[in-house]
This record gives C-alpha cells, sequence and structure tokens, in this order.
C-alpha cells in the first residue's frame, strides 16, 4: 500500500519544531473523512477537525495550508488502499481492481469526499492540480503495475516507445476510473460481479483492436 502522505515522520521542507507524528497524521484524516460526511464541505472547518482528531488546530496548520489540501489527502489515503493483486491473468486483474474500486466509492465517507473535492474543484486550479498529483497519477500505479504483469505473462505485447506508453496508461486509467465512478456515484448502478467481468471484455477488446490481444488463458 502507498502511504498516504509522503512523510510520516518529518515535517515540511524548511519547516522546524517536533516531528510528525504518523499517529496525529491517521486522526487527522479519518476526522476530516469524518466531519465531511457529518457536515459536509461547506461547514467542515479546521477546528471541527482538530476537534474531533483530539489535537491542537496549530497541528493542523503545521501540516496543511487550509481545507482543500487536508481534504485532498484524506481522500487520497483511501485511494492508496487499492492494491492489485496477481489473480493469473489480465482479465481477472481488471475485474479484481474494478470490483476492489467499486467497493471503496460505496464507503460513505469515499462517496461524499470524493464528491465534494471534485465539485470544489470545478472552480478552482490550484485544487484540481492537487487532486491530479496525489490521487489520479499515484493511482495510475495500478495500471502500470498490471500492464508489466500482463507483458511478463505474454498477454500484452512490450512498448518500445516511452511516449505511447505512456499515453495508452493515462487512457486506460481514464476509461477504468470513469466508467466506475460514474456508474457508482453519478448513474447509482451496481457495480458487480457480473457488470465488471462485461466491462473487462469490452476493454481488453479495445485493447486487441490496438494491436495488444491479450492470450487467452
Amino acid at each position: 500500500m502507498v502511504s498516504a502522505m509522503h512523510d510520516h515522520t518529518t515535517d515540511r521542507p524548511g519547516r522546524t519544531g517536533r516531528p510528525r507524528s504518523a499517529e496525529a497524521d491517521a486522526a487527522i484524516l479519518a476526522a476530516t473523512r469524518e466531519a465531511l460526511v457529518d457536515l459536509g464541505w461547506s461547514k467542515l472547518t479546521l477546528g471541527d477537525v482538530a476537534t474531533r482528531a483530539g489535537v491542537a488546530k496549530t497541528t493542523l496548520y503545521r501540516r496543511w495550508a487550509g481545507k482543500n489540501e487536508l481534504v485532498v489527502d484524506a481522500v487520497a489515503e483511501l485511494f492508496d488502499e487499492l492494491e492489485l493483486p496477481d489473480r493469473g491473468s489480465l482479465a481477472a486483474d481488471v475485474e479484481g481492481v474494478v470490483l476492489q474500486f467499486a467497493d471503496l466509492l460505496a464507503r460513505p465517507e469515499t462517496r461524499t469526499a470524493l464528491m465534494a473535492v471534485v465539485a470544489e474543484s470545478t472552480g478552482d486550479e490550484a485544487l484540481r492540480a492537487r487532486i491530479r498529483t496525489s490521487i489520479v497519477d499515484r493511482q495510475k500505479r495500478l495500471v502500470l503495475e498490471g500492464r508489466q504483469r500482463a507483458q511478463e505473462r505474454g498477454e500484452l505485447p512490450a512498448e518500445d516507445d516511452p511516449e505511447t506508453a505512456a499515453r495508452t496508461a493515462d487512457l486506460i486509467f481514464d476509461v477504468v476510473a470513469g466508467a466506475v465512478v460514474h456508474r457508482s456515484l453519478v448513474s447509482s448502478e451496481p457495480v458487480d460481479t457480473e457488470w465488471a467481468r462485461s466491462f473487462t471484455a469490452l476493454l481488453l477488446g479495445g485493447l486487441a483492436q490496438a494491436g495488444g490481444r491479450p492470450s487467452h488463458t
């Protein structure tokens, strides 16, 4: 699992004082998600988060510049729970991560927090950039890991051009994340095993047409 914070043991570069506490960080991020579910974005304050986490408000300000940064990191910690166990084939790997992603989105704290930051980011480019770097870019690791595993199995061909490989990875991530988020949060339809299997077949069929046909196992 990728850590939700880049460094839990030291404070931000250039700052002095006592070392950061991993326990305090975890309590603050959990309290932020709890406050989002209870209060919503507009009523959430750093003071309320500090009270729920049992820390001083100055502790939050030493770690986060404001509410936007705090909420994005609270959401990012949830998405960092996603993993890609080896299930023996590319299709099984994709189905597994789709179902895992849907289960994560079904949790009230994930649903509320993600919808809140996305809505708030529509008019805030800095917040959109933080979402990209803290959540989207970090989770592209799953695509890279899955593609490398499929190439090692011989299900996908190796890609010699790094730029093409990067564009393909971005597209795959957008397709998977977009489909699951839309079905779960916009359409409010179930992402069950049947849907995951149908979606995976459609995705792999597109990869085959693009010249990366998986082998049949």
